[in-house]
This record gives structure tokens, sequence and C-alpha cells, in this order.
């Protein structure tokens, strides 16, 4: 079982450690060492995640099977001649059903079978690169971890092509000009960065290249590292910056967000992540005043073998729901309850009031437990989202935002501007709808994926 909240990963690249300035030709000789390296640890990856794939059961069956009937045949086997033993051969060849026949079929799938590097696709190579710059190593690697990294990517394709491409004909040019300044500024804006984030991104860019120019490979790289400290800076004033449900206690996540922000799907997804990292879940349906929520969440609740606690009556209290979760959450002996709320901003005061009272029996009803408070934005909002975010902020004690619909209509920037506006650290990411599109959030990896060539 692979346990995704406990995954091994580092904020920090590891790069190999400069003795000397070397000259060009030994520059080049270590770029292909480097990238020789890299193949070779992409391909021991690719085999390690062979290994790992189980033989189907089915075929475990008819393997058996086979054996056994070979066995009755070799204990009642008596001498024979040679013209005899083909005979015998045609005969049982006939009497076996064809699905335990012998077939040539395998040695030529043998001949014909692609070889191992035909499968390491640019995606392939890319997430290899980044695990193993983050210190992993070949055999500890997982194959979601790859198709994870592979669904981020393309989700950040778009804005990834658009920036890279501005951003080559703009740095590595000496000092920024005026005119380079509103170029990489209205770049920023246009990726939905924001302009707080916008405004830090450029100044810290604009005082590295006054002290020394930057071709554009290593100006890309500054720049990585810049990006990469506004989306940890909300981490500096935390005590733990891991984010995973602790042990020996009840962890309570409230997901708040406005409808349509992907509440109830995330709800799901979060629960499914739970359960196949190794965390029993319950799930509260709190969004009474939306009966349509209730029944999503119960199929989501049924998709991923989860208990959901609902009551069935319409507009009820969703204090009462959530008493009731807690309760079931400790009978069950769960590690983690997900308790959904409504999200109707059209009647703000409401809502308002309504979140403030679930704090308040969480906090009275699961005094020893430790509770999160996510909010669940929408990618494709831009700054839109972060306005309605700054609403619920002011009720719902926020602690960590969950940024869904980065599937490539939304633009990646949005992550920049949440970090540096809300000063609340990214703790999911979704990258798609299926329900394993949904995966703890890493700065550098999410940086990579949005400026790597």
């Amino acid at each position: 079982m692979f346990n995704w909240f406990r995954r091994k990963k580092e904020n920090n690249p590891v790069t190999p450690e400069i003795v000397e300035t070397p000259s060009i030709v030994e520059e080049e000789k270590i770029e292909e060492v480097t990238d020789t390296a890299s193949l070779e640890w992409a391909k021991a990856a690719f085999a390690n995640i062979q290994k790992q794939k189980q033989v189907s059961p089915t075929l475990e069956v008819i393997t058996e099977s086979a054996t056994e009937i070979q066995e009755d045949d070799t204990k009642t086997q008596t001498p024979v001649t040679e013209f005899e033993t083909v005979t015998q051969e045609i005969s049982d060849t006939e009497n076996i059903p064809a699905w335990l026949q012998k077939s040539d079929r395998l040695d030529i799938l043998k001949e014909t079978a692609i070889e191992p590097e035909q499968e390491l696709d640019e995606d392939f190579l890319w997430s290899a690169q980044v695990l193993a710059n983050q210190g992993r190593l070949p055999d500890d690697v997982s194959e979601d971890e790859f198709i994870w990294l592979k669904k981020l990517r393309q989700g950040l394709g778009k804005t990834r092509r658009n920036l890279i491409n501005q951003l080559k004909s703009v740095v590595g040019q000496g000092p920024l000009n005026q005119e380079a300044v509103m170029e990489i500024e209205a770049m920023l804006l246009s990726a939905d960065v924001g302009i707080q984030a916008t405004d830090h991104i450029i100044n810290t860019l604009q005082n590295k290249l006054k002290e020394e120019a930057l071709p554009p490979e290593e100006a890309i790289a500054y720049l990585k590292e810049i990006l990469q400290s506004v989306l940890d800076e909300p981490l500096k004033k935390l005590t733990k910056t891991e984010f995973e449900p602790e042990e020996g206690k009840l962890n309570i996540w409230l997901l708040t967000g406005v409808n349509g922000a992907g509440k109830t799907t995330t709800i799901g997804k979060l629960a499914h992540l739970a359960q196949t990292s190794g965390y029993k879940c319950v799930i509260a349906a709190a969004d009474t005043f939306r009966a349509a929520a209730v029944e999503q969440v119960k199929v989501w609740g049924e998709r991923t073998n989860t208990p959901v606690i609902s009551n069935q009556g319409q507009n009820t209290d969703p204090a009462a729901v959530v008493f009731d979760g807690i309760n079931a959450a400790i009978a069950r002996e769960a590690n983690l309850l997900l308790i959904d709320t409504a999200g109707r901003l059209q009647n703000k005061k409401n809502l308002m009031e309504e979140l403030a009272k679930i704090r308040r029996i969480i906090d009275k009803k699961a005094v020893n437990a430790h509770i999160e408070s996510l909010l669940v934005l929408d990618a494709t909002l831009g700054q839109n989202g972060l306005k309605q975010a700054q609403v619920f902020s002011e009720a719902a004690g926020l602690t960590g935002v969950v940024l869904t619909k980065l599937d490539g209509t939304a633009k990646g920037g949005v992550a920049l501007a949440v970090s540096q506006q809300l000063n609340l650290p990214i703790r999911f990411i979704g990258a798609g709808e299926g329900i394993e599109d949904l995966r703890p959030f890493s700065s550098y990896e999410f940086v990579e994926a949005l400026l790597s060539a």
C-alpha cells in the first residue's frame, strides 16, 4: 500500500557540489554524464515498477490447472514408442481445452517485445528527473507517482508553454529594462499570478540580474527558486510543515468553499486518498440545504467504501450532522472525519453563522481532535476565486487550500496568488476529474511542471 501522505519529497532539489569551475569541454562532459545518469535512473525506476506489478490471479489459476493436468499425465504415463508418443501428444492436444493448449504466440511476443527504453517517453523521463532531484532512489518510487506527475505536467502544459516561450525572449540579456519588466509583468498577470505576487517576483528577479547577467537557462532556474519561495512562504509560520492525519487522535478536516468549486467531489477524492493510504475515514454530509449535495456525497461514499453520516430530512441543522459524524468516527475508531459544508455566498450572513456554529460543535465535542479547515478553490476562477476565499477566511478559520481543476483550462499562476494574498499553504491540488487526480501539493514539483521546458 502506497501512503501518499508520507511520500518522501523534498522542497529543495539535490544538486551536485561544484568544486571548481570547469572548462567548456569539461562542462560538456559533465552534462553528458548527468544526462546518462538521469537515463540510467529512469531505466532502473522503470524496471522496479515492472517488478511491482503482480501477475493476474486468472493467469495464476490457469497455470495451476495446467500444472495439475501435466502432473496427472506424468503419473499415468507408461513407456511408449516414438510413434505412440507423437500420437499421444496429438490426442492430448485435442482433448485439452483451447485455453490450456500450448501456443507459440508467447515466444513470438517475447521476440517482438518493446524494449524498456521505448516505454521511457518524455513525460516519464521528466518525472524521473523530478523524483531523482528530490533525493529519491529508483527502488523507492511507485507507478502512481509517475502517473500523477504526468497529469500535473499536462494540466499545466498550456501555461508552461506560454511562459517559457516568452521568458526566453526576455531574460538572459543583462539587467531588465523597463520594457522587459512590463513584458514579464503582463505575462505573469495573464497567468493569474496576481498583482502582489507579480511585484515580488519582478523586484526579486531584477535585483538578481543587476548583480550579474544570467543566460536564459540560469535566469529561468533562478525564477523557479523565486516561485518556490513564494509557495513555501506560508509554511514558515507553522511548526510542522508536513500535512497528514496525525496518529493516536481523531483528525477532522472541514471542507469549505462556494458551490461549484468542486467541494463535494474533493471530499470523495480525499476519502479515496485516505483509504488507499491506510487511514480509516468517515464523511459527514453537512451541506443539508442542498439535497443534491447529500446524494453526491453518498455516491462518493459508495465508490470509496467510506461510511457517510447524513440526515434524511431537508433543511436540517448542519451542526447536528457534524455532531453525529464525530460520534460515528469515534465509535468506528476512524483516523479521519471529512465534513462537507454549504457554500451559499448569496446568503453570506447565515452561511458565516452556520460555519461558526459547526466550529463550536467540533471544539466542544472533539476536544482532543486535530482540526484543519480547508478551502476548496476553483483554479479557473482566478482572482474572483480569491475574493470569495477572503469571505470564508473570516468565519471558517482557514488553515489551508485545496486547489482544483488545474486540468488545462485553468492558469497555474493562481497557486502563487493564493500563497501570496491569502498567506495559506496549498495542501492538495487537483489536475483532472478522475478519482486518482487529487494529490498532496509539492511546491518543487509544481514549479518544475510550470517552468520546465
